[in-house]
């Protein structure tokens, strides 16, 4: 909702700064912002006399601020600009700032004290001005007080913090909302490396050996009181855990710090130990403890299960696939996925499995709901093809510092599209999400998981600062290590299990890589609904809508009137039938009225001038050139015998044109070639392709969407996001071709 007076301080900034700040004239509506604080920044460093001016109030503005002005107050404010910026930054803040009249008076004064009060900063800055510190938290979007359901007792927190330790050189004044939060994380870290002895300088807030040394100097227990059991029951709110803010270590706290070691995998003891201090304090806590399970890329071989048996590790997760192929045998991800015979040797030597599944996962452009229900899909064949049973957790990864903006916009409606494919696979397979705390956590309470592989080695992705365990964890990663020696040396990602999923111990036989077949009369009806309830749910009604062609015609003539054909070709070519069925099936389904007309066009200015100008045609949707530059392209290499032709002579590109617009056998048989064609790098096209292997039935995840993404266009256009949910297509395509071959 937009304030009056935060509307009066943009116009302040605009009308006195503007053409001198650097930047663009701020909004004037009313709504306090991060660039309507940037300016207010600027603005100071430019009354300031700091010449380079930036949005960052950092060590120059600080220092100078410290030297010029070190309490500001209605006897020492340089100038009503200044007053002004002041007046400002209160309103922007929800304080009372007076007229912004550019008067430090008693308005301003008043306001400054509750500042520092709601702070925490009173007892160290008493009195009405505004000192450096607290200037810089003025000009920040930072709360002090509690904000969208914040907690008292982490205010609480929060304004001791503040008031104990903003006398010291790299200590910042931060929230005081309720909320922990990266800044609070990292602020207890300075916090016990001051109470440890460090000096300015020296404390750096990052959990090193000389914290962690003098940490396990100081265990505290019941009885103990004094600072360090303060920042220990600090660590304990901050972690959600139900205790008092408290100097005295009582037997109440005694009783809930064993309750959070236990749900923590800790030795339970109710005391502060070194390990309990660290899983307060950082999300991999203690590294140095040892974990039941285990992850990696590296082949399960009987040497390395002795090693894991030897080390105390039970349970080994290993990747369902790899989306990129591997470039030689020196490549180390050669063996990320599970290799042939490697699940046997899992189980023979008494360990279980618990399978992940990751693609790519690394920005939030990788989630949305199609690429989930193509994840869903592409884990289920996958976990098949291995061997894994019915009841089996798979662990979907979200592997990138995903904000909660990301989680709420991307990851959540990722993993709805996964629950879907599940479902629409019967549930064979339970679902795990991998990734930051606050990823876990999230789509747990979404309902679209039941179990958490916590990524929690990477301490400082923000889904992990400041955010407790989640409740649901199974998996807590916390460090990298080489264990064994030889030929049973591994490179592994230790993990702590709770018990909450403990993988399978014993697997069906692997699916062999079979070529396609027919499709099974059993599959044709559940395939049928499957295939038009994704597209439903991605905006193609099954009626059609506005398109030329329903869900039941497209599938009819695509998949079923065509395929014995479909089966030949794609046997002839060594190539997946999903490739050519989610290819033709989805460009039928895009035929418009528009797409109808303009093949009129192309033929009657054909046969009136002679000018050939190509366009998209038939079921399959193709161009005239690209169809005789792939037929050109298989004659020469061999797939097919036929004459090459000229692809600069209009009749010869109407001609396949027209042959691809009328005959459907061969729109349907062009498919392939074109397929053969881009994995060739599309030689002869406008825009060519870095060449991809051969075409085979082993093709990777990222090599699927490679072919369906070059057929109808380059990268960065609308092919790209085609291709994402083409690929959710192509696995419910390859799921029933699968059942098919495999019956």
């Amino acid at each position: 909702m937009a304030d009056e007076m935060v509307l009066r301080a943009q116009k302040f900034i605009n009308v006195t700064y503007g053409g001198k700040l650097g930047i663009e004239p701020v909004a004037e509506n009313g709504i306090t912002s991060w660039k309507t604080m940037f300016a207010l920044t600027r603005a100071l460093q430019y009354e300031l006399g700091i010449t380079t001016l930036s949005d960052t109030f950092g060590p120059t503005t600080l220092n100078t601020l410290q030297s010029k002005y070190p309490a500001l107050n209605a006897g020492t404010v340089p100038s009503a600009n200044f007053a002004r910026i002041i007046q400002s930054g209160l309103y922007c803040k929800g304080y009372d700032g007076g007229d912004i009249d550019g008067k430090y008076n008693s308005r301003v004064s008043a306001s400054i004290t509750r500042l520092k009060l709601d702070m925490g900063v009173d007892s160290a800055f008493p009195g009405d001005s505004l000192v450096p510190k607290v200037f810089k938290g003025l000009l920040n979007m930072d709360a002090y007080v509690t904000v969208n359901g914040g907690s008292e007792s982490i205010r609480a927190v929060q304004r001791w913090l503040n008031g104990a330790y903003l006398n010291r050189r790299d200590f910042n004044i931060i929230p005081a909302d309720g909320h922990h939060s990266r800044d609070v994380a990292k602020s207890m870290l300075f916090a016990v490396q001051y109470e440890l002895g460090m000096a300015d300088g020296t404390a750096n807030g990052v959990f090193g050996p000389g914290t962690q040394s003098g940490l396990k100097s100081h265990p505290v227990a019941t009885g103990d009181s004094g600072t360090w059991v303060r920042l220990f029951s600090a660590g304990m709110i901050l972690n959600q855990r139900p205790v008092e803010f408290t100097s005295t270590f009582t037997s109440s706290l005694s009783y809930a710090v064993s309750a959070f070691q236990s749900f923590a995998m800790l030795p339970v003891t109710g005391t502060g130990n070194f390990s309990t201090w660290a899983s307060l304090l950082v999300s991999y806590g203690d590294q140095s403890r040892n974990g039941e399970a285990c992850d990696g890329i590296t082949l399960i071989t009987p040497a390395r299960a002795a090693t894991l048996k030897a080390n105390g590790i039970k349970y080994v997760g290993r990747y369902l696939t790899n989306p990129v192929p591997p470039e030689n045998d020196q490549d180390p991800l050669r063996h990320k996925a599970i290799q042939p015979g490697e699940l046997k040797t899992i189980a023979d030597n008494g360990l279980r499995c618990f399978p992940i599944y990751q693609t790519f996962g690394r920005n939030a452009s990788n989630f949305s709901y199609p690429q989930g229900r193509a994840a869903g899909q592409s884990a289920i064949n996958a976990a098949l093809d291995h061997g894994f049973k019915t009841g089996t957790r798979i662990f979907f990864a979200v592997d990138f510092d995903a904000l909660d903006a990301d989680v709420t916009n991307s990851v959540l409606p990722h993993f709805k599209g996964i629950v879907d494919a599940i479902a629409d696979d019967g549930n064979r397979f339970g679902i795990g999400v991998y990734g930051p705390r606050n990823v876990c956590t999230r789509v747990g309470e979404a309902g679209h998981a039941t179990a958490s592989f916590v990524s929690d080695m990477s301490s400082g992705f923000s889904g992990n600062f400041g955010y407790p365990l989640p409740a649901n964890w199974a998996y807590d990663q916390i460090v990298t290590r080489t264990i064994g020696t030889g030929d049973g040396a591994i490179n592994l990602d230790v993990n702590i299990a709770s018990g909450r999923d403990i993988g399978q111990g014993s697997f069906d036989a692997p699916r062999t890589p079979l070529p396609d077949t027919n499709l099974s009369s059993s599959v044709i009806s559940a395939m049928r609904t499957d295939v038009g309830k994704y597209m439903e749910s991605i905006g193609f009604p099954n009626d059609g809508g506005f398109r030329s062609h329903t869900h039941e015609e497209c599938f009819r003539r695509v998949v079923l009137e065509w395929d014995t054909v479909t089966t030949y070709l794609a046997y002839k070519y060594k190539m997946r039938k999903a490739l050519i069925q989610t290819t033709a099936y989805w460009e039928m389904r895009h035929i418009d009225a528009v797409d109808l007309s303009v093949d009129e066009v192309v033929r009657d200015t054909f046969l009136t001038t002679g000018y050939f100008k190509d366009s998209s045609t038939g079921i399959a949707q193709q161009f005239g050139l690209t169809a005789a530059l792939a037929w050109n392209y298989a004659i020469q290499n061999g797939y097919e015998t036929g004459e090459i032709r000229d692809v600069t002579n209009a009749e010869a590109k109407y001609n396949i044109w027209n042959k691809c617009r009328f005959d459907e056998q061969f729109a349907m048989s062009t498919v392939p070639l074109i397929h053969l064609w881009n994995a060739g790098g599309a030689p002869g096209n406008a825009i060519p392709e870095k060449p991809l292997r051969p075409i085979s039935l082993d093709y990777t995840e990222s090599e699927i969407y490679q072919i369906l993404r070059r057929y109808q266009g380059a990268e960065g256009t609308e092919a790209t996001e085609h291709a994402k949910q083409r690929t959710a297509l192509y696995q419910i395509m390859e799921k029933y071709n699968s059942i098919s071959r495999n019956v």
